[in-house]
């Protein structure tokens, strides 16, 4: 019986999404460590990775229950009592057994949160703090990467895909309150790939990050820090 987990997470308290040999504390670590001791030990696979810092207000991960474990609300209510609470099922669904949280996933959104004003230790985990922020240059520029682009100059070093394009449906910026939303829906990214996007428009103009887009020159971009990156919605 496979289902789907809707999960947020605080992305401080873990070192990234993605199982890893040298530790448990990422957050599929820390979900199967759990299962496993409710007697389910299918792997976990979720929509995608994200690294160490960033957070999720909707990841997706599926995986195949034991005929055992039928009251997928009970199962709701138990992993959320034993879990880390920098983790949270926000619920789990049944779906059909082609389901695939990765490769089922037509669409996937971001969001980065910038603040101008003084950092306070209360909101340093979850929102970057900066000075001197051009809002409306930002603006203007975001859309730049809007379309079908090869990202293989907004990308980390050592990553190995198949393929560097990606097609950008939405990228805008906004003003809540005192913040400043960046907004970014693809097909899919690469590894760091939005955080090098918001480093290049926090500091090259817009012909420079034409240039880095189309692959004729590459800058040297210093990615934005991970606390103010979510992932916020997959969709299917």
């Amino acid at each position: 019986m496979r289902v789907a987990l809707y999960l947020a997470y605080n992305g401080t308290h873990f070192l990234g999404s993605q199982i890893q040999k040298e530790t448990q504390n990422t957050v599929l670590g820390e979900l199967e460590n759990v299962l496993k001791k409710l007697g389910i030990a299918q792997r976990v696979v979720a929509s995608g990775r994200t690294d160490k810092g960033v957070h999720a207000t909707m990841q997706v991960c599926h995986i195949d229950l034991p005929p055992y474990w039928s009251d997928i609300k009970k199962l709701k209510k138990v992993l959320n009592e034993m879990l880390n609470d920098a983790l949270h099922v926000k619920k789990i669904i049944h779906v059909k057994n082609d389901f695939h949280a990765r490769y089922s996933a037509k669409k996937r959104s971001y969001r980065y949160i910038i603040k101008t004003t003084p950092r306070n230790p209360f909101e340093k985990d979850f929102i970057t703090f900066l000075e001197n922020v051009d809002f409306e240059q930002i603006q203007k520029n975001i859309k730049i990467f809007v379309g079908e682009h090869d990202f293989k100059h907004f990308m980390k070093s050592g990553s190995e895909v198949n393929s560097t394009t990606r097609i950008i449906y939405k990228a805008f910026a906004y003003k809540h309150k005192n913040c400043i939303i960046l907004s970014f829906e693809a097909n899919g990214f690469l590894r760091s790939q939005i955080r090098l996007m918001v480093g290049a428009l926090l500091t090259l103009n817009a012909q420079q990050i034409q240039e880095q887009l189309h692959c004729e020159k590459k800058y040297n971009i210093k990615p934005a820090p991970p606390n103010g990156l979510y992932l916020s919605k997959i969709i299917y």
